[in-house]
């Protein structure tokens, strides 16, 4: 079965930090770009981050900057999300993605998407 797993969401207070594991089963992420997006209840989902497949080039939207960090382990079949300083506007449903390529720091649609994760912040 082909699918992505996210995992790693929680409750965090301000300033805290979380680290989501995007970890897929069936194929081999290292052939994809993979993408973070993020849905806040009552708003569109948005792009949040991607890394390609080729030169491994990451990219951020402006939000988060700085803060998070998108990242491959591709002994794991794994891409993470370390996600620091966190702040309340972060508080969403993250999911991962992987496609041909990113447009900038949005993924392109593609087949395989996770569930998601619930991510809180929140004291």
């Amino acid at each position: 079965q082909l699918q992505l797993v996210e995992s790693g969401g929680g409750l965090v207070q301000p300033g805290g930090s979380l680290r989501l594991s995007c970890a897929a089963s069936g194929f081999t992420l290292s052939y994809y770009a993979i993408g973070w997006f993020r849905q806040a209840p009552g708003k569109e989902r948005e792009g949040v981050s991607c890394i390609s497949s080729s030169d491994g080039s990451t990219y951020y939207t402006d939000s988060v900057k700085g803060r998070f960090t998108i990242s491959r382990d591709n002994a794991k079949n794994t891409v993470y999300l370390q996600m620091n300083s966190l702040k309340p506007e972060d508080t969403a449903v993250y999911y991962c993605g992987a496609s041909d390529y990113c447009s900038g720091y949005v993924l392109i649609p593609g087949d395989y998407w996770g569930q998601g994760t619930q991510v809180t912040v929140s004291s």
